[in-house]
């Protein structure tokens, strides 16, 4: 198990019960799994908390939230939230969209789902390829985009930029697809609109009972997010996503993951990206 800090160094009281009980509140309440080498991460990030609700301990905090403070279990759930993203990261599932949105052409509108869209990069990055796959910046595509993190989500709908998270594109694709800023703004980028017409950003907890997706969805991006969920809450979320895709919809995962463990609902296509089992693309070519 991983040291504790001298607790007498500590600006509040936190104890390994503490830690515990965080551990449980954010289990059940967002099905994340945190492993003994979490107890500093969460100390500092919670701190933050108690500083700014004048709390003076732990345990004190922890009641406040066993009071169902609706409020302040949104704050607990977006400190304790891991939001590492970029634009076209893991770049080669972006080819395999595009030949994708390239084969449904334009016969219908086609349903993307990005199910953990942190800042925004991600789902601005299939509006792009979207863009990109169609030559035009009114593709029939839509994008929903979702996440726990409230304060993520709302950094995407504004679609503002620091440069250097753009500084890996290329200048054509800054120029086409991005304002630069000036005067006060200098030093930021803002997305195109039209990139921000096609998506639709909401939160959601993929633990809830029902999930707000009443479209069944071409692909959906589940990337770098069930690293931290226990094999457990990852098949039973992958259960509930296989019914939303279409027959031959595909789920882009991360690098560093696999769902072997559900192969009842998704077999691997390629590289991290996997399409429905045989028996679930017959369920689901049965709803067509």
């Amino acid at each position: 198990m991983a040291e504790m800090k001298d607790p007498s160094l500590r600006e509040f009281h936190f104890t390994a019960q503490d830690f515990q009980r965080v551990r449980k509140m954010i289990y059940d309440h967002a099905g994340i799994s945190l492993n003994d080498s979490k107890q500093e991460l969460v100390y500092s990030r919670l701190s933050r908390r108690l500083r700014a609700t004048g709390i003076r301990s732990f345990s004190e905090y922890l009641k406040l939230l066993e009071q169902n403070d609706e409020q302040e279990w949104e704050a607990f759930a977006n400190s304790l939230t891991t939001n590492l993203t970029s634009f076209f990261r893991e770049h080669h599932h972006f080819p395999l969209l595009a030949d994708q949105l390239k084969k449904i052409g334009q016969t219908r509108t086609i349903v993307l789902w990005c199910s953990a869209s942190s800042t925004g990069e991600e789902p601005y990055s299939m509006a792009m390829t979207a863009v990109d796959a169609f030559n035009s910046f009114t593709p029939p595509v839509k994008i929903i985009a979702t996440d726990l993190d409230t304060n993520v989500l709302d950094t995407a709908r504004r679609g503002v930029y620091a440069m250097e998270r753009v500084e890996k594109l290329s200048e054509a694709v800054i120029k086409r697809f991005f304002f630069k800023g000036t005067g006060a703004q200098e030093g930021f980028v803002k997305v195109r609109p039209e990139l921000q017409n096609m998506i639709t950003f909401r939160k959601l907890n993929l633990l809830d009972a029902t999930w707000p997706i009443r479209d069944r969805v071409d692909a959906i991006f589940c990337r770098n997010v069930m690293i931290y969920f226990d094999k457990e809450t990852q098949l039973a979320i992958l259960k509930k996503m296989a019914p939303l895709l279409r027959s031959e919809g595909l789920l882009y995962a991360g690098h560093s993951e696999n769902f072997y463990h559900a192969e009842a609902y998704f077999k691997l296509r390629s590289k991290t990206v996997y399409e429905l089992s045989a028996h679930m693309k017959t369920v689901q070519a049965d709803k067509s």
